[in-house]
């Protein structure tokens, strides 16, 4: 017989997780209720996770990085987002906006920016959508005119995670635009580039911690050898990046929902009713087992997919959709029943689970909408992706 995988964390996986975790505790979740009241970057969480090399877990070793693969990338996101879901996209969107340079970039902009990025020198943050361009991205309007040696970016990119805050920028723009996809192109833009500006912070839901702005860029002129990958390869690149990082979002939700059945779980049982803990009443005890059900379901299809990136699978495509899919429903749920749980305390802001609420929503529309993850998963599936199974 063969030697089967029994589908458990290794021990070092285990060792990551548990760092975070007591990394979180003691310096990003004490500081998240006022990261969301005040709307304000988590500066702490920040320098916590640069400090212990976790705000940017996925840059190769040979850059200076890490080199956590992509299930120890999941986990500290995961554990993050438990503590504090505006802090978990430090890690996330580093990787987000990062990936098309590792995926397609020239050595020489894998060595200046992932180094750069590995030592803390500045975030980096993903351009794609567009006011007029969101799930229907190939319609953006950014333009860039090839001029000598450099290349001319003009045009205005939305809803940017942690714009203003990054350094450094992956931005899709026109190149051809009569040849649709591929005709768009990908850069590196520095924020410290003439011509780049930002919008105001956008007045969020949830995720208050964590800005998202406008990124204007008005004749910004960058060195030809920023191009990330062939002229005509970005919206590929695009594609392919999201397809990784849609595990990093199904880990924040998972995250999310875990932080919000660990607080109910503690409430329930400490909350007295009718002379006993609310915990022994058999509705509630349902309520946890289906949220605690939904959660590991969550969790085992969010690693399954990491495994798929890491390996670089050709079943990704619908695993990276599929898990963020139903971890983010999954997120929306669990935080409305532990806000129910707690009753009239769910519903204030001297009790997490509201803001965990607020927080679990994005998560079913960035980086894809769940409609548009369906849309994807739906092809695969026509495609033949399950038949080797």
């Amino acid at each position: 017989m063969t030697d089967m995988p029994m589908y458990a964390l290794s021990e070092e996986h285990q060792a990551i997780r548990e760092a975070v975790r007591d990394l979180c505790e003691a310096k990003v979740a004490p500081y998240a209720a006022e990261v969301d009241e005040e709307a304000r970057y988590p500066r702490e969480a920040a320098e916590a996770l640069t400090s212990a090399d976790f705000h940017a877990p996925h840059v190769p070793e040979e850059y200076g990085g890490a080199g956590a693969d992509a299930l120890a990338t999941v986990l500290v996101i995961e554990e993050v987002a438990r503590a504090c879901a505006s802090s978990s996209l430090i890690p996330a969107v580093n990787k987000l906006g990062s990936l098309p340079v590792m995926l397609s970039g020239s050595e020489e902009l894998k060595k200046h920016y992932l180094g750069a990025l590995a030592r803390g020198e500045g975030g980096f943050s993903y351009c794609l959508s567009e006011p007029e361009a969101g799930s229907d991205a190939v319609s953006m309007k950014t333009k860039a005119v090839r001029d000598g040696e450099e290349w001319v970016l003009s045009g205005t990119k939305r809803w940017i995670t942690n714009a203003g805050e990054s350094e450094f920028y992956t931005v899709m723009a026109v190149t051809d635009p009569d040849a649709r996809s591929k005709g768009i192109s990908a850069f590196v833009v520095e924020r410290s580039d003439e011509g780049v500006s930002f919008g105001a912070p956008e007045k969020k839901l949830g995720i208050k911690g964590s800005p998202t702005r406008e990124v204007y860029l008005d004749n910004v002129r960058i060195p030809a050898d920023r191009m990330i990958g062939e002229e005509g390869s970005g919206f590929a690149t695009a594609m392919k990046t999201l397809d990784h990082t849609r595990v990093t979002i199904a880990a924040q939700a998972v995250g999310i929902a875990q932080g919000a059945l660990d607080y109910a779980l503690g409430y329930a049982q400490e909350r007295q009713q009718f002379g006993k803990p609310i915990s022994d009443f058999q509705g509630l005890q349902f309520m946890l087992a289906d949220m605690g059900m939904k959660v590991e379901a969550a969790r085992q299809l969010t690693y399954a997919a990491a495994g798929r990136s890491e390996r670089g699978d050709a079943d990704l495509t619908f695993f990276g959709a599929a898990a963020k899919a139903f971890a983010s429903d999954t997120a929306m749920a669990v935080t409305v029943d532990a806000v129910q749980i707690l009753g009239g305390y769910g519903f204030t802001r001297d009790y997490p689970v509201e803001r965990m609420m607020r927080d679990a929503k994005i998560t079913q529309i960035y980086e894809g909408t769940n409609q548009v993850q369906r849309i994807v998963m739906a092809r695969q599936l026509l495609a033949g992706v399950q038949s080797q199974l």
